[in-house]
């Protein structure tokens, strides 16, 4: 049998993932938004969602145009960071020739994909109501698809941050990596689809994931 070159493979999974996450979104968003409910999950307290409730309504009723065209900016583009941070990795270790950092690649990649996987699969079977829906006055700055828990936006763009920080634990790999990554994840409750503890949930898995999958980093 004709053994795959580490390099062949790298490129094939770093291919892979963005195929993943710009389709199984798009599937899972479509299954769910048939069977939304308006009822918030059993899990979440009472108190904790009117805490959530009370979040939301002071941040729209903050906003500003210029605030919500950089935030908008941020959350359309996300896939561009998950994706393009694990490919620039990658195509700059094939030029330099430099296994670590394509190795460091694959970390990053995996990490990201990982956490996608379950996100979905977290938001498949809690099934939380957007924001907007569940409350009547939550206006959002559009109308997201899908369901609300945990905040895929949040998830992959905090574990792209902390694989790329541990692979990378210089200062000015950690600072921008995490703002872009914190901004990201405000930016959805900003723009009224997430709740804090969608974004929260989102931050743990997506850190989680990254650590899960830190044996990969050499």
């Amino acid at each position: 049998m004709k053994k795959i070159s580490p390099l062949k493979f790298l490129v094939v999974l770093v291919h892979l993932q963005g195929l993943f996450i710009c389709f199984t979104n798009k599937a899972f968003a479509q299954a769910d938004s048939a069977k939304i409910t308006v009822n918030s999950p059993a899990f979440i307290p009472p108190a904790v969602q009117r805490w959530d409730d009370r979040v939301m309504i002071d941040l729209q009723n903050q906003r500003t145009p210029g605030q919500t065209g950089f935030f908008m900016f941020l959350s359309k583009n996300v896939l561009y960071g998950d994706i393009g941070i694990p490919a620039g990795l990658l195509v700059g270790g094939v030029i330099s020739n430099n296994k670590e950092m394509r190795q460091n690649a694959g970390y990053v990649a995996s990490s990201t994909a990982v956490s996608y996987g379950f996100m979905l699969l977290i938001k498949h079977l809690v099934k939380r109501p957007r924001p907007f829906i569940q409350n009547i006055n939550i206006t959002p700055v559009y109308r997201a698809s899908g369901t609300s828990f945990p905040s895929g936006h949040t998830s992959s763009s905090f574990a792209t941050a902390t694989a790329l920080s541990v692979a990378y634990p210089k200062w000015y790999v950690i600072a921008p990596s995490f703002f872009w990554a914190g901004a990201t994840s405000y930016s959805r409750m900003y723009l009224g689809v997430h709740y804090p503890t969608d974004v929260a949930a989102g931050l743990t898995l997506g850190v989680g994931s990254a650590a899960a999958m830190s044996f990969l980093k050499k």
